[in-house]
């Protein structure tokens, strides 16, 4: 079994050891201090299976960087239920659309070592019985996660993936393979969340699949890297979709239960701020376009047309934040000076009634 010494975990010599040999064989990306960085597949497989000769558990939890509290608060629940943790760190290709700009997603590997290297410590401060820590970081490239071919965005692209239907043709999706003890996602993406369950349970995975609640903002916003791009004005009329969610939450709890009555009262939320913004000249308004607002099965995610109160159901949207048209003197207009489009994506589950 492994000790904490100083707030780093400490394997038996053998671990230690193949640990060792692993680290050398992939390409290092950073020196961090209390966990190894993995650049390859083979390496961090052989780590997985040492862990689990020694009755260690591994939790993973996937993410693509640029880390916030949200990703923060998935990793201290993995540590609360495995010994290890591995956190990757890939802006997956696929996971943009062919009209999103994957250039432009941001890039912290720097902070986002330093966020995982201050988490290790305070893990390490617990001193709870069994309390985890972050062991490994894969980092892969494209080439590493995509060998024969280069990534596709496309629909039908080429190449080798794994297709849940029909949930994989449903709102977002996003899908990773991987095979740990438990995995851990966050509920924003509630289709990545659904696809991913499916998965365990249709490949007879022995894997748990954990969904922890969105992380929000004290008003609501919930938590994305994308959010650095917002900037003040936008960033204030972004928290449309949260209010239109709420909106549409509200009715299904006063007692409404078809689709009509609930998606309308999120879309008269959506439909009066848009009225709002477009009344307004280029240099105060913050235009947005909704993609989809949605009520769902939660097992299914088929449209519903009325809500099972014992089932209930998924309220989930998404919609794009234009470019500022013009810029005020001094205005804060986030990352990218307000000239990149953001797209946000949430979701509020409808729970059962009596």
């Amino acid at each position: 079994m492994s000790k904490l010494v100083n707030g780093v975990r400490s394997f038996s010599t053998t671990a230690s050891s193949l640990l060792a040999d692993a680290t050398s064989a992939s390409r290092s990306v950073a020196q961090p201090s209390s966990f190894q960085v993995f650049r390859d597949v083979p390496p961090l497989r052989q780590l997985r299976h040492q862990l689990l000769k020694n009755e260690r558990t591994v939790g993973f939890v996937p993410t693509m960087g640029a880390l916030h509290e949200g990703h923060l608060s998935l990793i201290r629940e993995a540590a609360r239920e495995n010994t290890d943790i591995f956190v990757s760190i890939f802006v997956n290709p696929t996971q943009f659309g062919v009209n999103e700009d994957l250039s432009s997603y941001p890039r912290t590997w720097d902070s986002d070592v330093e966020k995982l290297e201050k988490l290790n410590d305070e893990l390490g401060r617990t001193g709870a019985p069994g309390a985890g820590q972050i062991t490994a970081i894969f980092a892969p490239t494209s080439k590493v996660m995509y060998p024969t071919l280069p990534p596709s965005s496309e629909i039908d692209g080429q190449g080798s993936f794994v297709t849940i239907t029909p949930l994989s043709s449903k709102l977002e999706g996003a899908l990773q393979r991987h095979y740990p003890d438990r995995v851990y996602f966050g509920q924003k993406d509630v289709q990545q969340t659904v696809i991913i369950k499916r998965m365990v349970q249709d490949f007879l995975l022995d894997t748990k699949v954990r969904i922890i609640s969105t992380s929000r903002e004290a008003d609501g916003l919930a938590l994305s890297s994308r959010n650095v791009y917002l900037g003040d004005r936008r960033r204030a009329v972004g928290l449309t979709i949260y209010k239109a969610l709420k909106a549409a939450e509200d009715a299904y709890l006063s007692g409404k239960t078809t689709r009509a009555d609930i998606l309308g009262a999120a879309r008269s939320i959506t439909d009066r701020v848009l009225s709002e913004q477009q009344a307004l000249p280029p240099a105060e308004r913050a235009l947005f376009e909704v993609d989809y607002i949605s009520l769902a099965d939660p097992d299914t995610l088929d449209e519903l047309d009325l809500v099972d109160s014992t089932k209930g159901g998924v309220l989930s949207a998404a919609l794009k934040m234009a470019p500022l048209e013009e810029n005020k003197p001094g205005e804060d207009c986030g990352l990218g000076d307000g000239k990149v489009p953001v797209r946000l994506i949430d979701n509020l589950i409808l729970q059962p009634r009596a």
